[in-house]
């Protein structure tokens, strides 16, 4: 029996992921949810129903299993609650909230005894990526031995455009513009994703590139980060240098962001571990394995490892919404997955403010 799914939010997003419902053979799309009157528009080309409310869509005929919210990042905790209050699975788009207190909230809401069978998701796609998975599998495989350490990178240069009007809130730092909340996320959620939760960040700003006012958001930091695990790691973000050191560039994810034109020299990361070290996306494995002694004097071993598949990530992460509301998986990244990047975040601006290292909870609701 196929899972009846609706979309929220009719903006960029939302139709890429109505094309994942569409061409999942477990998914019927019912419904299209915005305000807007592009929204019904929208709707039509889907081939599926328009509704300009949540209400409408939960007392309508087409009610549905399951939604996908892509509204803006202001309205994600209150449709999401909305949407859960109605017996509705939610998969929400990142981020979690557009503050902690709300985030934590709809923790709080989803977890109450009434709602607790229904499933709450984030959507950091990203974990989803095929260099994603081969690097998660290297990891659990345990071929590199003991996590060590990682060195990472998002360095990338946006150009004037992206602050324009409608979209210039990106340049001020109290409507939650700058690299850090934007762009950082999505890595500090990888990393997680990798080797568990950061408890402690120290960071220091970069000169800043572009004229205050009207740019008083955070331009880039270069980061220290320790893990519950024991694993320690360094991490430089940038948005106003040309460099291919970014995940985008490295993988060409994103057909917005060229990918890099030598498919090589765009590592954005590199993992150290007691038995081997692996550089992400090229995906090459370091090592001494068939060597006489693990020691510097031997010839380093290079392996590469191979990308388990070209799928794409939004199919990969409908597909794993649907078997999480089955029962046949866990939440990649559930709620608390999704607001733990968002305490990092927020912690990582706090240590720039300061100077001082910021300490980090792993009970988010303590």
């Amino acid at each position: 029996m196929s899972i009846k799914v609706a979309i929220i939010g009719a903006g960029l997003i939302g139709p890429r992921h109505a094309q994942s419902v569409l061409s999942n053979p477990s998914t019927e799309l019912v419904g299209l949810v915005d305000p807007a009157p592009t929204g019904a528009t929208t709707a039509a080309e889907l081939k599926t129903n328009y509704f300009p409310s949540v209400s409408a869509l939960l007392s309508s005929p087409n009610k549905p299993d399951a939604a996908i919210v892509c509204t803006p990042n202001h309205t994600h905790v209150p449709v999401a609650k909305e949407l859960l209050a109605g017996g509705v699975h939610v998969l929400l788009e990142k981020p979690f909230s557009d503050t902690l207190e709300t985030g934590r909230s709809l923790l709080e809401f989803a977890k109450a005894p009434e709602r607790a069978h229904l499933k709450l998701l984030v959507g950091h796609h990203r974990r989803f990526n095929p260099y994603t998975r081969a690097t998660k599998s290297v990891l659990d495989s345990g071929s590199l031995g003991r996590p060590i350490a990682i060195n990472g990178l998002w360095t990338i240069y946006k150009p004037a455009a992206y602050f324009e009007s409608p979209t210039d809130w990106r340049a001020s730092r109290n409507q939650g513009g700058g690299v850090i909340p934007i762009n950082l996320v999505h890595d500090i959620d990888l990393m997680h994703h990798f080797f568990g939760p950061i408890v402690r960040v120290q960071a220091e700003k970069i000169l800043p590139q572009r004229p205050s006012p009207p740019h008083d958001a955070d331009e880039g930091a270069a980061l220290t980060l320790r893990f519950a695990s024991g694993v320690v790691g360094t991490f430089l973000v940038c948005d106003a240098t040309p460099s291919p050191h970014n995940f985008e560039t490295g993988t060409g994810e994103n057909p917005l962001i060229a990918r890099s034109p030598t498919g090589e020299g765009a590592d954005f990361y590199r993992i150290f571990g007691s038995d081997a070290s692996l550089s992400v996306p090229d995906l090459t494995r370091w090592s001494y394995d068939g060597r006489a002694e693990k020691s510097w004097s031997q010839t380093l071993n290079v392996e590469k490892i191979p990308l388990p598949d070209e799928s794409a990530p939004f199919d990969l992460q409908v597909a794993h919404f649907v078997d999480v509301i089955r029962g046949e998986a866990e939440p990649s990244c559930s709620g608390e997955e999704g607001l733990r990047a968002l305490v990092v975040c927020e912690a990582v601006q706090k240590a720039m403010q300061t100077g001082q290292p910021v300490e980090i909870a792993v009970d988010l609701l303590a």
